[in-house]
């Protein structure tokens, strides 16, 4: 629970006097980091921001239904019109991103303010920073963001909670931020960097709240412990976070504890009168078991204290088109039939081998109308529980290596990417010819194909390879307004600047969202299972989804959500879903998380 806003006596508030001019007083009001030690940790920060979880690996044998001998089909499209071009105002759209994103209009009237660094070489990494915060916030109701520096006297007291990002050692604060954050009236959320400013700005920040900084550890810390659970923390990061002295335990919380591999300890979080100060950022290095979701939590704390406890589950078959076995389908939708858990399949309606991969070299496609089987399968899914979404058109882009091989369901169709030389999956950018139109055209071919097949257009979407651009991302809110999947996120949504496509950040949810591009985002946390290692990622197997479930249980009304393909047989599937049963998760259609 939030302790009490209390407010510091007037007294304990100094005068701004030149704070950020004077060398002296720099000196002795924040830890002491040399230059190289900051560069390293900012470097390594945002090198880990752009990697992100790669493709799955091709199956072996594909595609697995017979096709018809002798029929090759031009790779190009065959069913044409884009009849949702109309009424697109993706650019006000997007002008609406650095401002207010409704929440539920029946939850309670929650707002909150988020504060960003942007100065020196690494000012964007604030921005990303603010991307993700403002997407977890939206679970609670309505956001808005903007730099730091642009703070004006009083501004808070306008929200429920503020958080404030400090990514930028030194970053000049506003002596109105310091002096409304110390006056206890309104909740704030403070992660890393700059707390020495504040600090100092208090006439005697110890007596007011009960604690003090000592400065940034940079050992190997591996764990943080949050409600007897340790979750994980990538010991390579060598960020630095920030320790403490002289806790006054009867009045400072600490939720969570940072464990060295020596096995010594140390907050990781304090908190006291309206002050909730975490010692580093958890949006670098995050895995399904990490300290990321200590926040994920917090900030039920810090915006919905009186939440009841609940754990739900999804399930999700993926890459299901028209080359799938149905029979494999038909199976897996009867086990999860018989064990009372609905599911979803992730759909794309046309196959496409332009290099003839499959096919000794000769292009083909086809749509699933051409594959009955196929379709029936479908049919019986839904009529035991399953709901289709729309997996794209193709799941691949024209005859591009993006980055496989150009098949359907192996490589990316809304973004590109390649296999460097590390192999290692790199995400390049837009696919050529990105635009609102192109997005829309593929949206609208896809529904074309679904009811050529007899099937209703499904109303929630996912991106192939969860990745798609600003565009992209705009031109599926408008027409879905829905996602199953996660996001990219990148510099220039909240700055209103042009949007930088070589750096960005990807993010996985523990709850229902509704991200910056104003999607309602149905959350996927877990992953899926990959037997052999690939890409430079690890086997995933059902004891690490699980091991994942464990640890998301610490989020007080969160999520298990993953996905699984079907040529993987129902064996570990039924493990992952019986698992999480046994933990105590209840699996829910995706339906009953629409507003």
């Amino acid at each position: 629970m939030l302790a009490a806003a209390i407010p510091v006596s007037a007294q304990t508030v100094t005068s701004p006097g030149n704070l950020f001019d004077q060398d002296e007083i720099e000196k002795s009001i924040r830890p002491s980091i040399d230059k190289k030690t900051k560069n390293i940790r900012d470097l390594v920060n945002i090198e880990k921001m752009g990697i992100l979880p790669s493709p799955p690996r091709p199956p072996k044998i594909k595609p697995t239904e017979p096709k018809p001998i002798g029929r090759v089909v031009p790779p190009e499209d065959t069913i044409k019109g884009a009849h949702h071009l109309q009424s697109l105002d993706l650019t006000s759209n997007r002008a609406a991103l650095a401002s207010t994103l409704a929440a539920d209009p029946n939850a309670p009237s929650i707002n909150t303010l988020i504060l960003y660094d942007t100065s020196g070489p690494w000012g964007f990494l604030g921005e990303l920073y603010a991307q993700m915060t403002a997407n977890l916030v939206s679970h609670f109701g309505t956001w808005q963001a903007h730099p730091v520096g642009t703070y004006t006297a009083g501004e808070m007291t306008g929200y429920s909670a503020v958080i404030y990002i400090g990514s930028t050692y030194d970053e000049p604060l506003p002596p109105a931020f310091l002096t409304d954050t110390l006056a206890g009236t309104t909740p704030v959320l403070w992660m890393y960097d700059n707390i020495w400013q504040l600090t100092a700005y208090s006439g005697d920040f110890q007596s007011a709240y009960g604690w003090n900084w000592a400065g940034f550890d940079f050992s190997s810390i591996g764990t943080v412990n949050y409600k007897q659970t340790d979750l994980t923390r990538d010991p390579i990061n060598q960020a630095g976070m920030m320790t403490f002295a002289n806790i006054d335990s009867t009045r400072v919380q600490i939720p969570a504890m940072a464990k060295r591999s020596n096995g010594t300890s140390f907050p990781w979080v304090v908190r006291s009168l309206n002050l909730t100060y975490i010692g580093e950022i958890p949006f670098a290095y995050v895995n399904h078991t990490d300290r990321y979701l200590v926040l994920a939590d917090l900030l039920f704390d810090l915006l919905a204290p009186g939440t009841v406890e609940r754990h739900r589950a999804l399930v999700r078959i993926e890459d299901v088109g028209p080359d799938a076995n149905p029979r494999q389908l038909r199976t897996i939708a009867q086990q999860l039939f018989n064990r009372g858990v609905p599911f979803a399949v992730a759909v794309y309606p046309r196959y496409e081998d332009p290099n003839g991969v499959y096919n000794n070299g000769v292009p083909e496609a086809y749509n699933l109308a051409d594959r009955p089987n196929v379709v029936r399968a479908l049919r019986f899914m839904q009529s035991v529980g399953g709901t289709l979404l729309m997996h794209g058109y193709t799941h691949q882009f024209e005859n591009l290596i993006n980055p496989y091989n150009g098949v359907s369901a192996e490589d990316f169709e809304f973004y590109t990417a390649h296999v460097d030389d590390s192999n290692t999956v790199r995400y390049d950018g837009p696919v050529p010819g990105d635009s609102e139109a192109w997005a829309a055209n593929r949206i609208a071919l896809s529904e074309a194909a679904f009811v050529a097949a007899g099937l209703q257009v499904p109303t929630i979407f996912e991106f192939p390879h969860y990745a798609g651009s600003v565009i992209d991302y705009m031109v599926v809110q408008e027409r879905f307004g829905i996602r199953y999947d996660r996001g990219l996120y990148f510099p220039g949504n909240l700055s209103q600047q042009p949007i930088d496509y070589s750096r960005l950040a990807g993010q996985f949810f523990p709850y229902p969202v509704k991200d910056i591009y104003g999607s309602l985002i149905i959350p996927e946390n877990l992953g899926n299972i990959e037997p052999e290692p690939f890409n430079n990622n690890p086997a995933r197997l059902p004891a690490d989804l699980l091991a994942a479930g464990q640890a998301n249980l610490v989020v007080r009304d969160g999520f298990a959500s993953f996905f699984y393909h079907p040529y993987l047989g129902p064996n570990m599937l039924l493990q992952v879903v019986d698992g999480l049963k046994q933990q105590g998760y209840t699996f829910v259609t995706v339906d009953s998380l629409k507003p």
